[in-house]
């Protein structure tokens, strides 16, 4: 079927994985995005994520 566009089965494979992350990852942050716009709380993983960026941006400003 695939080979009658071009395309091989393992470019097609990876084109489904891609796609598999990509919608894992969207779905993840709406999630939390959600949790967040209800209960107003923030999740321990995004105050670790915030933390790291906030050292990372004390660490380019002693440059």
């Amino acid at each position: 079927m695939f080979e009658e566009l071009g395309i091989s089965f393992g470019t097609v494979l990876i084109i489904l994985l891609a796609l598999y992350f990509i919608v894992k990852w969207a779905v993840k942050n709406g999630i939390k995005e959600a949790y967040r716009d209800i209960t107003g709380k923030v999740t321990t993983e995004n105050i670790e994520e915030e933390q790291i960026y906030d050292e990372s941006n004390l660490n380019k400003e002693e440059e």
